[in-house]
């Protein structure tokens, strides 16, 4: 299976040489040149419990050239999706599948504009990566589970080929049913702390030892869960305190959210994507979401405020 991940940066590397270290046909796509030319020169470097090893992947800054894949992953921060899938249409075969594992709501709707909805499929991971430099990366895969699915909850033998690809790399995969609600389970640990991290700049150890951002944090959670109980979205996590347990689990004290490396790389948050949309589903549905609508509210301040320094 030839795999294209559009978008490598922390968790696309982490997860694309973990599945080439593997053996598998993996493409790395990316437009940070130094990352990209790192990776050519001496291959990606997957540092785990302290230790480095380097693995040998293809990597480019387009697709031009590659031809089509079994399979496109797309990992790009969620305001590039429409443009990056429309960059990529020399990897779209006729048999190529088209997933998602991005953070927040909406990325499928917008896949299926650009290249039909019978192509797409979705999924949610719990890996994580930290970018450490040009072609080195810390890798958070052990004992983190990946869901994938049809986007109607049909089991097919396609997703269950890429389950099989992905379980073979170690990567611990399940076939969802229920991928919906997957993906609003995901939505929920982000809720938990995505904003919070970005806002107060701290990492998940000091985040955790104070009692009234987790409050904030189960409060914004539960504002979620009740978006999603009103849109009819069946979801596994019971209780809002359970996402911010999970949100950290496994997790080193150094681990920042990915909102706060964002804006510690200059980049523009995934804040309407995560918090945003629940505020959007929610006015949709008629349930009042006041935590989230502050925390779009400061996490929009603090993006300003980067604009201000020159650092976005």
């Amino acid at each position: 299976m030839k795999i294209c991940f559009v978008g490598a940066g922390a968790l696309g590397s982490t997860l694309g040489g973990t599945l080439a270290e593997a053996g598998a046909d993996v493409w790395l796509i990316d437009r940070f040149q130094a990352h990209i030319d790192a990776i050519k020169q001496s291959g990606l470097r997957l540092r785990e419990d302290d230790v480095d090893r380097t693995v040998r992947v293809n990597a480019a800054t387009s697709a031009e050239g590659i031809g089509p894949a079994d399979l496109v992953i797309v990992l790009v921060k969620s305001y590039h999706t429409r443009a990056a899938i429309e960059g990529v249409a020399a990897l779209i075969g006729p048999d190529t599948m088209v997933m998602s594992l991005q953070n927040g709501l909406g990325h499928e709707d917008i896949l299926a504009e650009v290249v039909g909805r019978p192509r797409v499929l979705a999924g949610k991971t719990y890996a994580g990566g930290v970018l450490l430099g040009p072609g080195h990366v810390r890798i958070g895969v052990r004992g983190k589970e990946t869901l994938i699915g049809e986007l109607d909850g049909s089991d097919t033998a396609r997703v269950q080929a890429i389950a099989a690809a992905f379980n073979g790399a170690g990567l611990l995969t399940t076939v969802s049913r229920n991928i919906i609600g997957t993906i609003w389970d995901k939505l929920l640990i982000n809720v938990a702390t995505g904003a919070l991290g970005g806002i107060t700049r701290l990492t998940y150890g000091d985040m955790y030892e104070i009692a009234e951002i987790e409050a904030c944090a189960v409060a914004a959670v539960a504002e979620a869960m009740a978006v999603a109980a009103a849109s009819g979205v069946l979801l596994s996590i019971a209780e809002p305190r359970q996402a911010w347990l999970m949100a950290s689990a496994g997790l080193p004290r150094e681990f920042k959210t990915s909102m706060l490396q964002s804006l510690e790389n200059g980049a523009m948050t995934e804040i309407d994507f995560i918090n945003g949309a629940v505020v959007r589903r929610g006015e949709a549905c008629g349930v009042p979401t006041p935590v989230n609508r502050t925390l779009v509210a400061c996490m929009k301040g603090v993006e300003r405020a980067n604009v201000g320094k020159g650092t976005l």
